[in-house]
């Protein structure tokens, strides 16, 4: 495979981005780190020392740089949502697998601009892997190898590998889609979270379902997926928007066998 074109600007602020967050949440992992439960009566939703701050040393680099550009973070709220440019932070996607001590946890990074996610890191520091996408295309970088990435070819649900983090995530009619995707699917596999994500952009998992998503959850996966040649939806069909439910495929003609069952339990 050849190399990927020289990465734009953003895409270079992006990875050193994600290099910030892996510096300063890789320590804490399977350390010791504060643990609060922000869940309430909702149900057990953790954050972590290493979450706040990654994301308060992400901003602080975007500020620095780029201080008209605005920011939305899972931890620490919306700051100029609606600039041209806006950094979209997930700083640790998964803490219930970091908390586990589990490699699947990921710093997400996106930029949006005018609307559109165009750049997406999934940085997992603990493997020294960083996908990132945007207008130069996808690449894993590892140390000092880039390696490009692209979806594979998979016709067929019956033979797909798929993925979700948790079924019990699903309301009723959502379970029952995923259910109906499941059974038709060759080999499902459960828990990884946005690392999931990764490997199709990878060519190794063919579709990724999920509901409940937040926009620092999706938004950069979208640039790394279609850097690498495949699709990112809602249930509808649609762009992924403020319903939460996504559907990512690396193989377009996979999307519409999936939709027959999702598009039951679309929001």
């Amino acid at each position: 495979m050849s190399i990927p074109p020289v990465m734009t600007e953003f895409e270079l602020f992006a990875l050193e981005l994600a290099r910030e967050a892996a510096r300063v949440s890789l320590p804490y992992f399977r350390g010791t780190f504060e643990e609060v439960d922000k869940g309430g009566a909702a149900g057990f939703d953790p954050v972590t020392q290493a979450d706040r701050e990654a994301e308060a040393a992400i901003r602080r680099l975007i500020a620095e740089r780029y201080p008209d550009h605005g920011v939305i973070g899972e931890e620490y709220g919306e700051d100029r949502p609606d600039a041209d440019h806006v950094w979209i932070l997930d700083p640790i996607d998964g803490t219930r697998a970091f908390i586990a001590g589990l490699p699947l946890w990921t710093n997400l990074i996106a930029l949006r601009n005018e609307g559109c996610p165009a750049v997406g890191v999934i940085g997992q520091p603990y493997l020294d892997e960083i996908f990132i996408g945007g207008p130069s295309g996808a690449r894993l970088i590892k140390g000092a190898d880039e390696t490009p990435l692209r979806v594979r070819a998979c016709a067929h649900l019956n033979d797909a590998l798929i993925a979700t983090t948790d079924p019990d995530l699903f309301n009723g009619a959502e379970l029952g889609a995923w259910t109906q995707v499941r059974a038709a699917a060759r080999l499902a596999r459960l828990g990884c979270d946005a690392y999931a994500y990764a490997m199709l952009a990878a060519g190794r998992i063919d579709l990724v379902a999920e509901s409940a998503l937040k926009v620092w959850d999706w938004s950069a996966l979208v640039p790394v997926i279609e850097a690498a040649g495949g699709e990112v939806t809602n249930w509808r069909g649609e762009a992924p928007d403020a319903s939460g439910q996504i559907l990512a495929v690396g193989d377009a003609r996979l999307r519409d066998q999936a939709l027959v069952a999702l598009k039951r339990a679309a929001l």
